[in-house]
């Protein structure tokens, strides 16, 4: 996954979104996290260098200084919202050594490092956000468009497909993220 974007969120104060986006494929995955993992990423992402070390520099310094690098990060889990992530290091013997992680400290190693980023499949299935392409916009109008406002539950699903649509060509993420949950609450249930 690459890192597509790094943006405020509109509805959790002093926190930012990130958005990984499948190298192959048309998902994104909007990650949640807080202001200073979004500040350690976007420096490394713009090449900034601090005086002193930060935190993820100084954890990068260290592990290079022992000869450990970062292979991978994975996105391994989602559990109740929250995202899980490991860390594969390769130690000097050749073999690998895997490490549970905060996914925005992970995130911010991964940059620092160079190192790919994955997610596992599902993964990406429950919480990746499809974007389509232009030319597949939705055609027709919905018949009974509930006004701005009312629950998403009140929505027809082809409304939500729509709603979903223009949240992800505004970059609203966080907008789509609560439709796309809508849209597979729906689809458990049938």
């Amino acid at each position: 996954m690459d890192i597509l974007a790094l943006v405020n969120s509109e509805t959790q104060p002093n926190s930012f979104v990130v958005i990984l986006k499948e190298k192959f494929d048309n998902r994104r995955l909007p990650v949640v996290i807080g202001g200073f993992e979004a500040q350690a990423i976007a420096l490394a992402l713009q090449d900034i260098k601090p005086n002193r070390p930060m935190t993820h520099d100084l954890f990068k310094e260290s592990l290079v200084s022992l000869e450990v690098y970062l292979l991978e990060i994975i996105i391994s889990s989602l559990q109740e919202g929250i995202f899980y992530a490991t860390l594969v290091y390769i130690k000097p013997d050749g073999s690998t050594l895997e490490v549970d992680s905060r996914t925005s400290d992970a995130i911010a190693l991964a940059v620092r490092f160079g190192c790919p980023i994955f997610a596992n499949a599902s993964v990406l299935d429950e919480a990746a956000i499809a974007v389509e392409d232009e030319e597949d916009e939705l055609v027709g109008e919905a018949s009974s468009t509930p006004r701005p406002g009312s629950p998403l539950s009140s929505y027809s699903t082809r409304d939500l497909e729509k709603l979903l649509d223009e949240a992800l060509s505004s970059e609203e993420y966080e907008k789509a993220a609560k439709i796309r949950d809508e849209l597979n609450n729906r689809a458990k249930k049938s």
